[in-house]
């Protein structure tokens, strides 16, 4: 696939705001600090689609992106930041699972995991969420930036071996890191072809 066009559409404050427009939507969800801005940007070849903030809990929206007038990326606040109140922890939580569970066009969410850390509850604990609420969704390992470190191996091992003991069957994963140009034909494939098949269900 071939990314030609890549606009932002508009930011949205509930699942029922959002556009009505019937194209399939990739949601892109993790901690706040894991880089949601940075692997749409990388997967878009864009440098300032969405924005990047060293600051983490700045996407405070369900943020959409229109890709080759075809489909959309939505940009999901991330879960775990710890410097808001509870009220508002709550609020965007409420937002984002009532996208999730209720989203027609939503064909897959991209559950993003920091490579360069041990497995973290809250990740397991929203992967688990996911499957409970049947909402299809892929692992993305961010910031690979260590071809072929041990650590970052162990680390997605360890994810991966951690979700074994509550799942029978694993979902597809990715690998990525922009710094080192990798995973985005693997995403860009997989996009496509998922988008195939949502056409051809039609």
């Amino acid at each position: 696939m071939q990314i030609n066009t890549a606009e932002y559409v508009a930011s949205y404050t509930n699942v029922e705001k959002c556009p009505t427009k019937q194209v399939p939507e990739f949601a892109f969800i993790g901690r706040s600090n894991v880089g949601k801005s940075s692997l749409i940007n990388f997967i878009c070849g864009r440098k300032k689609l969405s924005k990047v903030s060293v600051t983490p809990g700045k996407t405070q929206l369900l943020n959409f992106f229109l890709i080759n007038g075809h489909f959309h990326l939505v940009d999901l606040p991330g879960y775990g930041f710890a410097k808001i109140s509870r009220e508002q922890r709550n609020k965007w939580m409420t937002m984002i699972k009532g996208y999730l569970a209720n989203r027609e066009q939503l064909l897959y969410v991209l559950l993003l995991i920091d490579s360069r850390i041990p497995p973290q509850k809250l990740d397991l604990d929203f992967a688990n969420w996911l499957g409970e609420n049947h909402v299809p969704f892929v692992l993305v390992f961010t910031k690979a930036d260590k071809p072929g470190s041990a650590e970052i191996q162990g680390n997605m091992q360890a994810f991966k071996d951690k979700m074994l003991e509550h799942w029978a069957e694993l979902p597809p994963s990715f690998v990525t890191s922009a710094e080192y140009n990798k995973g985005r034909e693997e995403v860009h494939e997989w996009i496509s072809e998922e988008i195939k098949r949502y056409n051809a269900s039609k």
